[in-house]
């Protein structure tokens, strides 16, 4: 089974979960799909957005990512935070669905979302604005590390979003931070079994739930 098929067959929370056992960062608040209930996991492929410089070279921001992008991929749009001015919209959205790609990610605002829920592209935000991004905001990079809140994210990052909020996992730990993962998940499982059954949930979650992720780590 692929890296890919096993993260999606998880949830943010056990990620993150595992995460917190190793030590590791990756998960970030404050992310909601604009576009609907969607649940999406992928490879990072990325943008770094920032205010126009003079000499910066002309290019629509975001059409090289969708370029390099395929089935595989989540576009993920550093754009810190800004609510003031779309960092994402519709004709975008339009390149996206036509490679393949499995969803966007904006730390910031985007627009034209009626549009991108008619696609059926996933668009994860901070929020949404009408306000254009021409003349406030250039393309700094792409295809190279970006930060998304607290988060370091380079292309080739695992992801995961859903209506908890979005997880990302370092390629380079990638198959310890699943394989702690499935264990967490695989535990709280077996514990929604036995509140179903009747169980008390007092005795299902017990007085070491707090140190469950402690034992999965060793």
């Amino acid at each position: 089974m692929s890296l890919l098929e096993r993260l999606e067959a998880l949830d943010t929370c056990s990620v993150s979960d595992a995460l917190d056992a190793l030590g590791l960062r990756g998960a970030v608040f404050g992310l909601n799909c604009l576009t609907g209930q969607a649940r999406i996991a992928g490879k990072v492929q990325t943008v770094r957005l920032g205010p126009p410089l003079p000499d910066q070279p002309k290019r629509h921001l975001g059409a090289a990512t969708i370029m390099m992008s395929d089935s595989d991929s989540v576009i993920v749009v550093e754009h810190r935070g800004r609510l003031d001015v779309s960092g994402w919209g519709g004709l975008l959205s339009r390149g996206a669905v036509a490679k393949g790609v499995r969803g966007v990610i904006v730390d910031g605002a985007c627009r034209d979302v009626d549009e991108s829920r008619e696609l059926g592209l996933p668009v994860f935000a901070r929020g949404a604005t009408p306000r254009t991004a021409r003349g406030r905001v250039a393309e700094i990079s792409y295809n190279e590390p970006v930060t998304i809140a607290d988060a370091l994210v380079s292309p080739g990052d695992l992801v995961i979003a859903d209506g908890t909020g979005v997880v990302f996992v370092p390629s380079g730990r990638a198959n310890e931070v699943l394989e702690l993962a499935h264990k967490i998940f695989r535990k709280e499982q077996l514990m929604a079994e036995d509140i179903g059954r009747g169980i008390a949930i007092g005795d299902v979650m017990g007085a070491d739930y707090e140190d469950m992720l402690k034992g999965e780590k060793t």
